[in-house]
C-alpha cells in the first residue's frame, strides 16, 4: 500500500487515538485457521488496523452477521462478460469481489499494445482492484493470424507499471517444450507466470512446470488437477459459462490443498453474473457439491491474495486493507453488502466511458467461400456439454446434403475480420439449430467472425449484421435480426450492464427458438481456439489440435 505510516497506524492499533470506523458484534471469516470469530475489527485510513475491542468515531453494528474478505477471481477475461472495465467492476462488486486478476489476452489479440493500455487505464475509479497479467501468447499459436503480435520487447514495455503482476496463461506449450526463445524471453521477464496445459502430463508436465510455469485453470478431471497439484502447481478451479469444471475438481479440495486453490471464472456471460454470481457463485457450487464451506472461502479470499504476492488483502487483520463483504443472515453465502478500503459500495450509476474501436476490414464471402465439397467420412467437431474441449467425431456424409438436421451436422465458417477474402469452413456437431444461423466476433483468440447456421443466406446475413455493426452478435432467421452491438473492439459493450443483459437475453431467445442449445454463443466462442484440444475452425480451414495442423474436412 502507497503512502502507509505505519508509526500513525501504530497509535490506533493500540487504542491510543480512536478508528475511524469500528465493526462490532460480527461473526469474522479467519482465513488462516479456517475459523469464525465472533468480534469485531476497526478500520484507519481504509486499512484493518486489529481485530477485537476499540472505539471508533463511527461504530458500526454487524447485528451477529458473517464477514468475509473481499472475494478475488485468479484468472478472468472481463472482455469474456461482454463488459467494458467499468460496468463489469460495477456488477461484480455487489456479490462481494473486490479484487480480479485480469488476463487482457482478448483485446490484446485485436488491438495489441493499444488494448493493454486501455485496460489499464480503465483501472482507475473503479470499486475493484483490477491487476493485469501480461498475455503471453498473441497471437495464441504460430498459424493463428489475428490483429496483433506481442513479442517480450512490446511485453518489456509494461513491466514495473502499476497493476502489472506478471505473465499469464502460457498458451503455447509446445514452444515451451522445444525451448523456443521467445516464449522463453517472456517466461524470464516475471516471478509470477499463469499457466494453460489441459491435458498435459507425466515428462511434459515436468518440464513445463520447470520452466517456471506456476498455475494452471484447464484441469477438467480431479485426476488430472491431483498431478498437477502434487507437483507443486496452484489449481485455480474454473467455473464459466460454458467451462465448468468445479463439481469434477471438488474432490480435490482438502485442508492442505486449500492453499494451493483459488477460483476463477475465465470466460463469464453477463447473464450468468446477474443471475448466479461471481466468486460467490463459486463458493456456493463448491459447498453444494461437498466442499467444506471454510475451505471454500479460504480459496476465495486469502489464497488467491497470497498466490500473487498481495500480502496487502486477504484477511481481516492487522495492515490489511479493509476490503470485506457482509453476507445475508442465515444463508450459505449470498452477499448482502460490500466494503471496498473500508467504504460501503453503493451502486454507482452508468457513465458511458471512452473506448476503442477496431476497423473491420473483409466484407461479407460469397456463396462459393463458404461451399462444402466433396463426399465419404468427415471430420465433425463435437461441442462437448459444459466443457471448452472438443471431441473428433466422424460421420460418412456428401457436402452437398449439409446440414444434415437428423443427425445435428452444420456448417461452421470464420471469416478473418483483419484480412478480406480469407474464410474457412468446417462442420460442427452439438448446437442443435433447426433453423437459422447465429455469427459473432467473439472467437478466441484471435477474434475473428465465427458464424454456424442451417443454410447459407442466413449464415451470410448473420456475418453481415456483425460487420456493419463493427462487431457484436448476431442470431437470424429469415427477415428476423437480434443483434447485441460490441463497439468496443467488437468484444465489449459500451452500454450498461443492464442494457447489455437485456440485449444479450433477446439474442439468447431468438437463438433458443431456432432450436439452439443453452449459451450457444460462449460455445461458438471458443471452436476456432487452436490451443484447447481436440478440433478446431481457423480462417485456414480445419485445425487438428492434437498433430497441430490444418486438415481437410474429408478424410484422404
Amino acid at each position: 500500500m502507497s503512502g502507509f505510516n505505519t508509526k500513525h497506524f501504530m497509535k490506533a492499533a493500540r487504542g491510543n487515538v480512536p478508528a475511524d470506523i469500528v465493526f462490532y458484534n460480527g461473526e469474522i471469516f479467519n482465513p488462516f485457521t479456517c475459523e469464525w470469530e465472533n468480534s469485531g475489527f476497526a478500520v484507519k485510513n481504509g486499512v484493518v488496523i486489529g481485530t477485537g475491542e476499540y472505539h471508533g468515531v463511527q461504530e458500526y453494528d454487524l447485528k451477529g452477521r458473517r464477514v468475509v474478505p473481499g472475494l478475488i477471481d485468479a484468472h478472468v477475461h472481463i472482455e469474456s462478460s461482454l463488459l467494458c472495465p467499468h460496468e463489469y467492476a460495477r456488477l461484480v462488486v455487489k456479490h462481494g469481489t473486490t479484487t480480479v486478476i485480469a488476463d487482457p489476452h482478448e483485446i490484446g489479440n485485436v488491438c495489441g499494445s493499444a488494448g493493454l493500455e486501455y485496460i489499464l487505464s480503465e483501472r482507475e475509479g473503479l470499486p475493484i482492484d483490477i491487476f493485469v497479467m501480461l498475455p503471453s501468447c498473441v497471437p495464441a499459436t504460430p498459424v493463428d493470424r489475428g490483429g496483433a503480435v506481442l513479442d517480450a520487447s512490446d511485453l518489456s514495455e509494461f513491466k514495473g507499471i502499476s497493476g502489472v503482476l506478471g505473465l499469464a496463461e502460457v498458451m503455447n506449450v509446445p514452444g515451451v517444450l522445444t525451448l523456443d526463445e521467445e516464449v522463453w524471453k517472456k517466461i524470464r521477464m516475471f516471478p509470477l507466470v499463469d499457466g494453460h496445459a489441459p491435458l498435459l502430463t507425466g515428462n511434459d508436465l515436468n518440464a513445463y512446470i520447470l520452466a517456471g510455469i506456476q498455475s494452471d485453470h484447464e484441469c477438467t478431471g480431479a485426476g488430472e488437477a491431483l498431478e498437477k497439484l502434487r507437483k507443486g502447481m496452484y489449481i485455480f478451479i474454473r467455473e464459466g459459462s460454458t467451462e465448468k469444471n468445479l463439481k469434477e475438481l471438488v474432490p480435490i479440495i482438502t485442508g492442505p490443498a486449500s492453499s494451493r486453490c483459488c477460483f476463477a471464472t475465465d470466460d463469464r456471460h453477463v447473464d450468468m453474473l446477474i443471475k448466479d454470481g461471481h466468486i460467490d457463485d463459486c463458493v456456493r457450487k463448491a459447498i453444494e457439491y461437498g466442499a467444506e464451506p471454510e475451505l471454500a472461502i479460504r480459496m476465495a479470499t486469502l489464497t488467491p491474495a497470497e498466490r500473487f504476492l498481495l500480502s496487502d488483502r486477504g484477511a481481516l487483520s492487522p495492515g490489511k486493507i479493509a476490503d470485506f463483504c457482509i453476507l445475508k443472515k442465515d444463508s450459505v453465502f449470498d452477499v448482502e453488502v460490500t466494503f471496498k478500503s473500508g467504504k460501503y459500495v453503493t451502486d454507482s450509476s452508468y457513465q458511458q466511458k471512452g473506448f476503442i474501436k477496431k476497423k473491420f476490414l473483409c466484407g461479407v464471402p460469397a456463396d462459393q467461400d463458404i461451399a462444402i465439397t466433396g463426399t465419404g467420412t468427415a471430420r465433425v467437431i463435437g461441442i462437448v456439454p459444459h466443457q471448452i474441449l472438443t471431441s473428433t467425431l466422424a460421420y460418412d456424409l456428401d457436402g452437398k446434403d449439409i446440414p444434415d438436421l437428423p443427425r445435428d451436422i452444420l456448417k461452421i465458417v470464420v471469416c478473418s475480420r483483419y484480412l478480406n477474402h480469407s474464410v474457412g469452413c468446417g462442420l460442427v456437431h452439438g448446437f442443435g439449430l433447426k433453423h437459422g444461423a447465429l455469427a459473432s466476433s467473439v472467437s478466441h483468440d484471435t477474434h475473428n467472425i465465427i458464424a454456424t447456421g442451417t443454410n447459407d443466406p442466413d449464415i451470410r446475413t448473420a456475418i453481415s449484421t456483425v460487420i456493419r455493426g463493427g462487431g457484436g452478435m448476431a442470431a437470424v432467421s429469415g427477415t428476423k435480426v437480434t443483434y447485441l452491438p460490441l463497439e468496443c473492439a467488437g468484444l465489449m459493450s459500451v452500454r450498461s450492464y443492464e442494457e447489455v443483459y437485456a440485449l444479450l437475453s433477446e439474442l439468447n431467445a431468438h437463438a433458443a427458438d431456432m432450436g439452439a442449445i443453452d449459451d450457444p454463443f460462449m460455445y461458438l466462442s471458443f471452436l476456432a481456439l487452436t490451443v484447447i484440444p481436440h478440433l478446431r475452425v481457423t480462417d485456414q480451414g480445419l485445425f487438428d489440435v492434437d498433430s497441430f495442423r490444418h486438415v481437410p474436412i474429408f478424410n484422404e
